[in-house]
C-alpha cells in the first residue's frame, strides 16, 4: 500500500537533544491497509518503536483521487542521549503491488532512512524538507523531470545522489533495476540512443530520458546537507526520498514553462515576476510552484492563483516577494515551477524549471576617512541597516580603485587589490587604522571600503560600501624604485631611488638632509639588516648581490643637518619572479612587498620580456603584457608569442616590468620596476631510464658476518650503503634531477620513500638491523619518474650459542647460565625472542624462561637468559647435568631462519 515517502527532522533548540521527526508516506487509496503499523529505529541502542504507538500527531489526506494517492503525516518527538551521528530508520510492510523495476513489490517492505549529525562544533541544524510531492505521472517516449524542491531552513548547501531503494537497513529491494535498464526498451526522446537516468548533484533535477514501458516505477535518492566551517566542508546528514513514477502511453506533448532568468536582489526590494505556461496541444495548463520562500516566517513569498487551477493557454502565474534582511544568505533560494497539462485522454505531462533568487545585503553607508597624526586614519560610518549582520569587515588598499559590481557580486572582487585589515562587531561604528601599531606609509593614498558579514550557516556578505581615501603626510623619504639592474649570483645590482620628504618641518629638522640606506634579505622583516650607505643623493646602486636567488628589501633613514635621526621610510622590496615549468608551458608568478600599489586602474599592465625561442639569454624582448587587475600577477607562456611552441630542449629566460602608484599626485607615476632574470626549461612527459647495477653492502651472509666482527654485543647502529649507476645514453641523463630511494622492512608491497639524493650512492644508517629491501628510481626535472629497479634485499646473519658449564657459587665468575658473549664474534645477534625449558636427568622441569614475558630487572628480562641455578621454588639445585630445549626467534627475512631450535646439556658446578 506504500508508494513513496521520507523522514525529516527539526531540532527543538540548541540546548537539548530533542528532535521533532516527520514521517511522510504516500499510500494507495485502493488498499484498505492503514499506514503506521511499521517500526522506527532511532539508532541509539533502544528497541525500535511502533510508529502508530508513539506518534504525537497523525494526518491522512487524499491529495489525488484520480490517481489513488493519499498523504500520511506522522509526527514523533525523540530525545537523544549524547551527540553523535544517528541514522533514523523506518520500515513497514508493504509496498504497493506491480512495481515493475523490482521483484515482488507487494511482499517487499517499504524502508527509508535519514541521518542527522549532532555535534557542538557543527552547531544547530535541521534536515532539509522536500516540498514537491513524490508521486508523478510520466509518458512513454517523453522526458520525465522531477525536482524535490529541497529547502534547508538553516541555509546549508545541498547535494543530490541516486541510490537504490531498500527494504531494510543495508538491504536493497529484490531484483532492482534502474528505470533506464535496457529491459524496459527505453529510448531518448529524440530517439538518438538508449534511455538515460540522471540526477543533477547540485540542482536536484531528476531526469529520465525517456520511459519505454508502461507501469509503476520506484526510484530513490538522497539529499545531503553540507556546512562550511573555517574553509572546510562537513556533511551534516541526509534525507532519503523513495518515490514513484507512473508511466503510461500517450500522444500528448509536454507543456512548456517560461520563467525569469536567475536574479539577485537587495534585501528590502519587492520582487514581482510573471510565469507563463503554454501547451503545444492547446490543452489547459496548471501552474504550481514549490520553494522554501513560501515557508518563511517573515514576509513569505506568494504565487497565484492559489490553489492552482487549470487555465486556458497561455496560463499565467504571479510571483511576489517583499524581501527583508532576514532573507539574506550566501546561497540562492531555489524556486521550482511546474506546468502540468490536462489532456482529454492519457496521462498529464509536466515541465519543471528552477529559478534561483539570491538575496544580498545592502551596502554599508556613511563611511568617512580622516588622516590623523602619527600616520593613522580614523574611519567612521553609519549604523548598518540590517541588524542581523554579525560583523563589519574593513578593507584597505593603496590608491583608489573603482569597480562596478557584477551580477550577484558580494563583497570585494578578488583582484581589486584590497586587503582585509580588521573585522569588528556590527554595532561598532568607528575604527582607527594604525597599521597594527606600525603606522601607515608616508605619501601613500589609503582607500577603504566596508563589507557587512552575516553569521553562518546562512552566511552572506553585503555589497561593498563606497570607497573613501586619505593621503598620509610625506614627512619621510618615499621610496619609488627598487629595480634589478643586473642578475647574478655574486655581482648582481639593484637600483634604489627615493623622493625627498616634502612635508617635513624644516624648523624642527633643518636641512640639508642625508640618508642612510639599510638592506635586508627577503621581502619583509629587519632581521639581519645591514647599513649599506650614507649619502646626500636620492639614488643608489647596490652591488655584489645574489639577485639570481634572493629578493632584497630596503628602507631609508632621514638625517637632518644637526645629525638627528628623524624618521625611516617604509620598506620596499625588489620584484621577485618565479617560474614553474610544465609540459609545453612555463608559468610566471611575481611578487613585491612595497608601500605603493602595483595593481592600479591607471596603469594596469605589467610587461613580460623573454629571450628568443633559440634560448639566447642575452636577447630579451617584450613578448606580452598582463592586466593584473583581471589576471593577477600570473602569466602562462604557452608559446603564443609568434605562435611558436616552446621547445623542451631550449632554456627560456624572463623578466617582468611592474607599474605602480602611490595614488598621490605629488609623486610621479607610474613607478616602473624590473624583476631579476629567471631561466627555466619546459617540462617533458618522458620519464628517465631506470638506474642500473644497484648493489648494497653486507649483501651476503658472509658480508654480514665480516661487518660484525668488530662490533660489540648489543650493537644497534647498523648501516647499509647503496650504490648504482644511471643510464648515460640518449636523453635519460640529460635532465636527471635526483634519485628516489625506496625501502621495505619486509620485502612485501610496503615500500616507503626514504630519501631523494643527487649522487648515485646512499647510506641508510641508524638501523636496528641490516635486514630490508631497496628499490631505486630516477626523477627528471619535470617530475617524471622512471620505473623502479628490481628489489634487492639483504638479510641479517643471526647467531645464538649457549655454554655447557656454569658455576653459580657467587664468586662473580660464570655465576649464571647465559648466552655466550665472548668473543664478540659469538655475541647473540638479531635475536627477537628466547624460550627455554631446562629439565633434570629424570626429565622433570626445573626452570623455564620466555624473554617476551619475564618481569623484573633488566638482566632478568633478557635474551641472554641469565639463569642463576635455582629451581622453580627459589632453592639452589644440586650439582649435576641438566638438559635444555630452546626456541630462538630471529629478526630475519628468510622464513627458514626465522625460528630455530637449540638442544643441549648443561653441567652445573658449585
Amino acid at each position: 500500500h506504500i508508494r513513496a515517502g521520507e523522514i525529516t527532522a527539526t531540532r527543538q533548540n540548541n540546548q537539548g537533544l530533542t528532535f521533532n521527526f516527520t514521517i511522510t508516506a504516500y499510500t494507495d487509496t485502493e488498499s484498505d491497509v492503514q499506514f503506521g503499523d511499521g517500526f522506527i529505529d532511532f539508532d541509539d541502542g533502544q528497541e525500535p518503536f511502533k510508529l502508530d504507538d508513539i506518534a504525537i500527531d497523525k494526518t491522512k489526506v487524499i491529495i489525488d483521487g484520480a490517481n489513488n494517492v493519499a498523504i500520511n503525516i506522522f509526527k514523533v518527538q525523540y530525545t537523544f542521549s549524547s551527540p553523535r551521528a544517528y541514522t533514523i530508520r523506518y520500515q513497514e510492510p508493504n509496498r504497493n503491488e506491480n512495481v515493475v523495476n523490482m521483484i515482488g513489490s507487494v511482499d517487499t517492505p517499504f524502508y527509508v532512512e535519514t541521518q542527522i549529525v549532532i555535534d557542538p562544533f557543527l552547531g544547530f541544524n535541521n534536515t532539509p524538507v522536500l516540498l514537491t510531492p513524490p508521486i508523478d505521472m510520466a509518458a512513454t517516449g517523453a522526458i520525465y523531470i522531477h525536482n524535490p524542491s529541497a529547502f534547508d531552513v538553516d541555509g546549508d548547501s545541498l547535494s543530490y545522489k541516486i541510490v537504490i531503494n531498500k527494504q531494510d537497513f543495508g538491504i536493497e529491494v529484490n531484483g532492482y533495476k534502474f528505470p533506464n535498464d535496457p529491459t524496459f526498451n527505453g529510448q531518448t526522446e529524440d530517439g538518438d540512443g538508449p534511455a538515460t537516468y540522471t540526477l543533477d548533484p547540485q540542482m536536484g533535477n531528476l531526469v529520465w530520458n525517456s520511459p519505454g514501458q508502461q507501469g509503476e516505477y520506484n526510484v530513490a535518492f538522497i539529499v545531503e546537507e553540507w556546512r562550511q566551517i573555517e574553509g572546510q566542508w562537513f556533511r551534516l546528514g541526509y534525507v532519503t526520498r523513495d518515490m514513484q513514477i507512473v508511466v503510461e502511453d500517450t500522444d500528448n506533448e509536454r507543456p512548456e514553462l517560461e520563467i525569469p532568468n536567475d536574479t539577485c536582489i537587495v534585501a528590502g526590494t519587492l520582487l514581482q515576476e510573471f510565469i507563463f505556461g503554454d501547451d503545444p496541444d492547446e490543452d489547459k495548463v496548471k501552474l504550481e510552484s514549490y520553494s522554501g520562500v513560501y515557508e518563511l516566517l517573515s514576509n513569505p513569498a506568494s504565487f497565484t492563483p492559489d490553489p492552482p487551477i487549470y487555465q486556458p493557454v497561455v496560463a499565467e502565474g504571479a510571483f511576489s516577494w517583499q524581501t527583508d534582511c532576514s532573507h539574506i544568505r550566501e546561497r540562492p533560494y531555489a524556486v521550482q515551477f511546474k506546468a502540468e497539462d490536462d489532456p482529454p485522454l492519457g496521462p498529464s505531462l509536466v515541465d519543471f524549471k528552477t529559478w534561483n533568487i539570491t538575496v544580498i545585503a545592502p551596502a554599508p553607508e556613511g563611511l568617512t576617512a580622516q588622516a590623523q597624526p602619527g600616520k593613522q586614519v580614523q574611519l567612521n560610518w553609519s549604523e548598518y541597516s540590517c541588524p542581523n549582520a554579525s560583523t563589519m569587515q574593513i578593507w584597505r588598499r593603496v590608491d583608489t580603485f573603482a569597480f562596478e559590481m557584477d551580477h550577484c557580486q558580494m563583497g570585494i572582487p578578488e583582484n581589486a587589490g584590497y586587503e582585509l585589515i580588521a573585522e569588528v562587531d556590527i554595532t561598532t561604528l568607528s575604527f582607527l587604522d594604525t597599521n597594527a601599531g606600525e603606522g601607515l606609509d608616508a605619501g601613500a593614498n589609503y582607500c577603504y571600503r566596508l563589507v557587512a558579514v552575516f553569521p553562518q550557516p546562512s552566511g552572506g556578505e553585503s555589497i561593498a560600501s563606497e570607497e573613501v581615501c586619505a593621503i598620509m603626510e610625506a614627512d619621510a623619504p618615499v621610496i619609488t624604485h627598487v629595480t634589478v639592474e643586473k642578475t647574478d649570483t655574486e655581482n648582481g645590482e639593484i637600483l634604489i631611488e627615493w623622493r625627498r620628504p616634502f612635508e617635513v618641518d624644516p624648523v624642527l629638522f633643518p636641512p640639508p638632509y642625508t640618508y642612510t640606506v639599510f638592506r635586508s634579505e627577503g621581502f619583509t622583516g629587519n632581521q639581519g639588516e645591514i647599513e649599506v650607505l650614507s649619502t646626500a643623493d636620492t639614488t643608489f646602486i647596490d652591488s655584489k648581490l645574489n639577485t639570481t636567488d634572493k629578493a632584497y628589501h630596503y628602507r631609508i633613514e632621514l638625517i637632518d643637518a644637526l645629525d638627528t635621526k628623524v624618521i625611516f621610510s617604509a620598506s620596499a622590496s625588489s620584484v621577485r619572479l618565479e617560474t614553474t615549468p610544465s609540459v609545453g608551458t612555463i608559468e610566471l608568478n611575481w611578487r613585491a612587498e612595497v608601500p605603493w600599489s602595483n595593481n592600479t586602474q591607471d596603469f594596469p599592465y605589467h610587461y613580460i620580456y623573454r629571450n628568443h625561442s633559440s634560448g639566447n639569454e642575452n636577447e630579451l624582448i617584450l613578448i606580452d603584457s598582463v592586466n593584473v587587475n583581471e589576471e593577477s600577477f600570473v602569466y602562462i607562456d604557452e608559446g603564443q608569442f609568434n605562435n611558436q611552441p616552446l621547445s623542451n630542449n631550449n632554456t627560456y629566460c624572463y623578466f617582468v616590468t611592474t607599474q605602480g602608484s602611490y595614488g598621490n599626485e605629488l609623486i610621479e607615476e607610474p613607478l616602473i620596476n624590473l624583476s631579476q632574470i629567471q631561466c627555466t626549461t619546459p617540462n617533458d612527459s618522458i620519464p628517465p631510464c631506470e638506474p642500473i647495477e644497484l648493489t648494497v653492502s653486507n649483501l651476503t651472509l658472509d658480508d654480514c658476518r665480516t661487518y660484525l666482527l668488530d662490533k660489540p654485543c648489543g650493537f644497534t647502529a647498523f648501516e647499509n650503503i647503496l650504490t648504482w649507476e644511471g643510464q648515460d645514453t640518449g636523453e635519460c641523463e640529460d635532465d636527471l634531477k635526483h634519485y628516489n630511494i625506496y625501502y621495505s622492512k619486509t620485502g612485501e608491497d610496503d615500500y616507503i620513500l626514504l630519501d631523494q639524493v643527487n649522487d648515485a650512492t646512499f647510506t641508510h644508517g641508524n638501523l636496528s638491523s641490516l635486514a630490508g629491501c631497496y628499490r631505486i628510481s630516477a626523477v627528471d626535472r619535470s617530475g617524471n619518474e622512471s620505473i623502479l629497479t628490481e628489489p634487492i634485499c639483504i638479510d641479517n646473519c643471526p647467531y645464538f650459542a649457549l655454554p655447557n658449564v656454569f658455576t653459580p657459587n657467587n664468586d662473580n665468575i660464570n655465576d649464571v647460565f647465559q648466552a655466550i658473549t665472548n668473543p664478540e664474534s659469538e655475541c647473540p645477534r638479531f635475536v627477537e625472542r628466547v624460550q627455554i625449558t631446562i629439565v633434570n636427568r629424570w626429565g622433570l622441569e626445573v626452570y623455564n624462561f620466555d624473554s617476551n614475558s619475564q618481569q623484573g630487572d633488566e638482566n632478568t628480562n633478557s635474551i641472554f637468559i641469565n639463569w642463576d641455578g635455582k629451581g622453580k621454588f627459589g632453592l639452589d639445585l644440586s650439582e649435576g647435568t641438566y638438559y635444555y630445549n630452546a626456541i630462538v626467534t630471529f629478526d630475519v627475512l628468510d622464513p627458514n631462519l626465522k625460528e630455530q631450535q637449540f638442544n643441549g646439556w648443561i653441567q652445573l658446578l658449585r
